[in-house]
Parts: structure tokens; sequence; C-alpha cells
């Protein structure tokens, strides 16, 4: 089975949120849904060294190598916060390292993400993003390192 790539992934996503067109209620409750199946990580995971730090909402997010690429989970006390930490889980695990620290997250402007979630939550977004990517960074960083 061929793996989808992070383009892939990203377009699937556009097309579903033009499927609600310029309804922010719906764009929403639609991010609170997928919020809703992400798997909740276990409790003994919800610690400080896997919170996100710059979001409002309380975020951990938790992440593993297998083999060549990153698995990550999440969770979340809000649920749109849950919503939009599972986008990028959706988008980015399963992906290879070089693949996730080069990715172009174009569908972040594509579906509107500005205008629905205003700055403070953009921030937290944009922190979740930037620990993604410092993830597979680290991963990175190891692998050289154990060469």
């Amino acid at each position: 089975m061929a793996e989808t790539s992070i383009k892939e992934v990203q377009d699937e996503i556009i097309s579903e949120f033009e499927i609600l067109g310029d309804d922010r209620e719906s764009t929403i409750f639609y991010i609170m849904e997928l919020g809703q199946r992400l798997p909740a990580i276990p409790e003994e995971e919800k610690i400080p060294e896997n919170s996100i730090k710059g979001c409002q909402s309380k975020v951990w997010l938790t992440t593993a190598l297998k083999g060549d690429r990153v698995q990550f989970n999440a969770d979340s006390n809000t649920e749109i916060t849950k919503g939009l930490i599972s986008l990028l889980i959706r988008v980015l695990s399963g992906q290879k390292v070089d693949e996730i620290i080069n990715a172009d997250l174009f569908f972040i402007d594509r579906i509107g993400m500005g205008q629905v979630i205003g700055s403070q939550r953009s921030n937290g977004f944009a922190s979740m993003i930037k620990q993604m990517k410092m993830y597979a960074l680290a991963y990175k960083s190891k692998a050289l390192l154990d060469k």
C-alpha cells in the first residue's frame, strides 16, 4: 500500500472543508467533531514534558519513531483545540522525518483557518506545528549522531 503524502492529505482536508463553504459555525462544529474522533492519550502521558507551550488550552503531544516514520498522538482539554491538533496529526503523523521538517502546511490558509480560530488560537496552532517539527528535527539529529 502506498503511503499518502503530506500534500495528498492536505488536499483531502481542503476538499472536506470546501463542502462547508464559508459557514463559520459549521466549520467550528466540524473541527470539534474531528477532535472527538481523535483517541485520547493515557492519563499518565498528560504530563508537563508532553504539553505544548504557547497554547491557551492544555495540549499534550506524544511521539514515537516507527522505522523511518514519526507517529504522533495528542489530546487536549478543549474540543476545538483537540480538533485542531487532530488535523495536524492527520497531515504529519506517519510521515518521514524530512517530510515533516520541510512540510508546507498550505491547507491552513486554504481552509480559512485564520478567520475561524482567531489570533489566540492561531498562536497555539503555530506552537503545535512548531513542536511537531521540533520532534522530527530531534529524531533527525539523533539519527545523525547515531551514525
